[in-house]
């Protein structure tokens, strides 16, 4: 008999890191938001903080699912799939825009992980089977 020491399945653990970098990814994103709202000549002040908080809340949010699917948290795993989903309009918009070597990729990864997510390993660790 042995004892399995690590009970978190593969496909679950590349769907935190990948949670955890998309909050990177953001964060990112919203320190770049953070600078161009203090350098700008004009702006819509209004608007502008709204985008800022926005990315902030949505960086935070990603790490936070990540973490609570690490903790096998299975309530996690919706919100999780939803903003994974997300990713589908905002990939086929920008692919519509023009930006498709962007928009490709950002479709590929919300499938993926969503993939991860629904997996029979991942569905088992959450205790959905």
């Amino acid at each position: 008999m042995t004892i399995d020491s690590d009970p978190t399945p593969v496909t679950l653990r590349w769907a935190v890191w990948l949670l955890r970098g998309q909050a990177v990814a953001v964060g990112l994103v919203a320190g770049w938001l953070v600078l161009a709202d203090f350098t700008a000549d004009t702006t819509d002040l209004t608007s502008a903080l709204l985008v800022t908080a926005f990315a902030i809340g949505a960086a935070i949010v990603l790490w936070v699912l990540g973490g609570a699917l690490l903790r096998l948290r299975a309530g996690a795993r919706a919100p999780a799939i939803v903003l994974q989903l997300m990713l589908l309009p905002i990939g086929w918009f920008m692919i519509q825009g023009g930006i498709g070597w962007l928009g490709v990729p950002l479709i590929a990864l919300g499938l993926g992980v969503t993939w991860l997510l629904v997996s029979p390993p991942t569905t088992r660790a959450l205790g959905f089977e």
